[in-house]
């Protein structure tokens, strides 16, 4: 039997979270440049990386009827592009965790550049769409990971 690949996982260093991706044709438009939206995509998926390390089954609470994670507001500051075939590392610290919401800095980088950044504020919210508090255990996590390192 021949042992298949598991997905790309990233890692914390302390309370830094990061996630490599590489660069693919679909995220880049004629040029060979990222396309604006790949970011926001590369972001989402750093933040659900996050909860899969700290243990958040976002699938279970939807299917539960607990609630889901939202983007409710984000700020997002293009720099410099990345190219077809680069790789690329999504930096992410959580810089608050209240009970219903998290703010989070995003950082893409390559090679030490800053590409983008965003600040990315998240709300947990019951299956109608309106703010709930996190399960405990999940705002306990949060806790764990808040960086008193605010993002530039």
């Amino acid at each position: 039997m021949t042992a298949h690949p598991a997905p790309p996982c990233g890692h914390f260093d302390g309370p830094l979270h990061r996630l490599a991706v590489r660069v693919y044709h679909e995220d880049t438009d004629a040029t060979g440049r990222v396309y604006h939206g790949a970011y926001l995509r590369w972001f989402e998926r750093a933040r659900s990386d996050i909860l899969d390390l700290l243990g958040i089954d976002q699938r279970a609470a939807i299917e539960a009827g607990e609630g889901f994670y939202v983007v409710s507001d984000v700020a997002i500051r293009y720099r410099a592009p990345a190219l077809l075939g680069d790789v690329v590392v999504i930096e992410m610290t959580c810089e608050e965790a209240r009970a219903a919401s998290a703010r989070m800095f995003q950082v893409a980088v390559k090679g030490g550049e800053k590409l983008c950044e965003a600040k990315v504020r998240v709300g947990f919210v019951d299956p109608d769409g309106k703010a709930k508090q996190q399960p405990k255990p999940w705002r306990d996590a949060f806790a764990a990971i808040v960086s008193h390192t605010k993002g530039a």
